[in-house]
């Protein structure tokens, strides 16, 4: 491939890595806002199906990070393989290492915000 098709790709990741955090990072939002309306003292199964959302969202999200973020790495090897690179592909490869925060602490945040959420709608009353 071409260092030109390579940033795409390495582009191309990096946006699947923003818009995969938008949906569970507004749910996370949208729930905390909820529970002064009320959400903490809705009846249970509503808790448990806002648990859930949250739950399958948070899990499609960190599954599309991780997946992008191993990918961009993959593109970033594949630059740094080339003989001549350009400085913006020089980014990308100091960038990549970067990428382990995408693929681990960002899930490992997420994990511990839904935890205290749980343990809010649960334990509420």
């Amino acid at each position: 491939m071409t260092e030109n098709e390579l940033l795409g790709l390495w582009q191309k990741a990096r946006l699947h890595l923003v818009i995969s955090q938008m949906a569970p990072t507004f749910l996370l939002i949208a729930t905390v806002a909820l529970f002064p309306l009320g959400l903490g003292q809705s009846p249970v199964i509503v808790r448990l199906a806002a648990l859930g959302i949250l739950l399958a969202s948070g899990i499609l999200g960190a599954l599309v990070q991780f997946s992008s973020a191993a990918e961009a790495q993959a593109v970033a090897a594949d630059l740094a393989s080339l003989k001549t690179r350009s400085a913006t592909s020089e980014r990308a490869i100091s960038l990549a290492p970067w990428l382990n925060v995408v693929k681990f602490v960002t899930p490992t945040v997420f994990g511990v915000i839904f935890l205290c959420l749980m343990a809010a709608l649960l334990l509420s009353r």
